[in-house]
């Protein structure tokens, strides 16, 4: 097996510094045009640069516009999900938590005005990697800031799966888990 060991990588908190964004054009409808087919480049030249790059391109001040088009680069254009384990709203029937999957779009637009309006920082404050050949799993601790320096309002666990294509790393899902209080 090659690369990191499960218990040997613990990185320390990541301040990220939340650069100018572009304003990714928009259709008559509205929706974010769709960008330039993704190529190799520094985001995706290791599983740490694409949870990094990922964490930084949903981070940002209120009024600030994301880069969607950089988003959509960093996950494979045909097999790129997004998953939230949370618990169950409804009427109470059947288990208690559910699981919400999203493709990049869909999270763009449900989660993008949200984020672009509030403000968000999300940071990674600890990380596991395992890597074997061309796949890679990063369990990654995060918080969430509505300010850079604030206080976080959430905690909890992305869950990376990861896979090289022989030119660059891609995110295949993310599934994430928000810290709740012991039931």
């Amino acid at each position: 097996m090659s690369g990191t060991p499960l218990d040997a990588l613990v990185l320390a908190a990541l301040v990220l510094l939340v650069s100018a964004r572009l304003v990714p054009a928009r259709g008559q409808d509205g929706t974010v045009a769709p960008g330039p087919a993704p190529t190799p480049n520094e985001d995706a030249r290791s599983p740490q640069a694409l949870v990094a790059a990922t964490y930084d391109v949903i981070s940002g001040g209120a009024g600030t516009a994301r880069d969607w088009t950089r988003f959509h680069a960093l996950f494979h254009p045909e097999r790129g999900r997004l998953m939230a384990s949370r618990p169950r709203r409804g009427d109470g029937a059947g288990p208690s938590r559910e699981l919400v999957h999203l493709s990049p779009r869909e999270y763009q637009e449900r989660s993008g005005p949200v984020l672009e309006e509030r403000g968000f920082f999300e940071r990674e404050v600890a990380a596991r990697v395992e890597q074997f050949g061309d796949i890679a799993h990063v369990f990654s601790t995060y918080e969430s800031r509505s300010t850079p320096e604030g206080e976080p309002f959430a905690r909890g666990i992305n869950s990376f799966q990861l896979w090289f294509d022989g030119e660059r790393w891609w995110v295949l899902s993310i599934l994430w888990c928000e810290e709740s209080q012991p039931t």
